[in-house]
């Protein structure tokens, strides 16, 4: 009966730290992509941006289906994305093509990180009532590190215009149904 009863505490515990454990795994992709980025493998950089918006996508799923939401959970959450989303593909633009323009690529680059910023403070601190108010920072991270596939494609100035209008998304007033 003890045994049982220890593995059922366990069991609970494992349970209440799954969302976190999966939050924190988006946060050490992203900050893996940001360093091999840094060190010049964008293609692998690329990939761990897209595994951090699985982990980041099971978390809430995993938070929700446990019934273990929490106000820590949602500040983690948030500082995971903000690397993982906000740093890790602006940084990969940055070093695949912003770079070439240099203080306007380098102060685009910083702006779209200082709007997904915003984007989730604005979040942590507003009742959703299922809807997110401006492009949530995942979605703008994921449209920004696939945009990188278009590098070779595309003229330069197009990603200026890219980073601008995913920052503006971020940071403005529409409301769009959570899915």
């Amino acid at each position: 009966m003890f045994l049982l009863e220890v593995f059922d505490q366990t069991i609970k515990k494992l349970k209440s730290q799954t969302a976190n454990v999966l939050t924190l795994t988006n946060l050490g992709l992203g900050g893996y992509a940001i360093i091999v980025g840094l060190n010049g493998n964008l293609r692998l950089s690329l990939l761990l941006i897209f595994v951090a918006a699985l982990a980041d996508r099971f978390d809430g799923m995993a938070a929700r289906k446990f019934h273990i939401e929490s106000e820590l959970g949602k500040q983690l959450d948030s500082m995971s994305d903000i690397i993982s989303f906000g740093v890790a593909p602006a940084l990969l633009l940055y070093q695949g093509i912003l770079f070439e323009f240099g203080a306007p690529g380098i102060f685009f680059t910083v702006f779209f990180i200082g709007c997904g910023a915003f984007r989730l403070a604005r979040f942590n601190i507003t009742e959703s009532n299922g809807y997110f108010t401006g492009l949530p920072i995942t979605a703008a991270g994921c449209l920004a590190t696939l945009s990188f596939l278009a590098i070779p494609h595309t003229p330069p100035q197009s990603f200026i215009f890219i980073m601008i209008l995913l920052s503006l998304l971020m940071v403005s007033p529409f409301k769009l149904k959570k899915i």
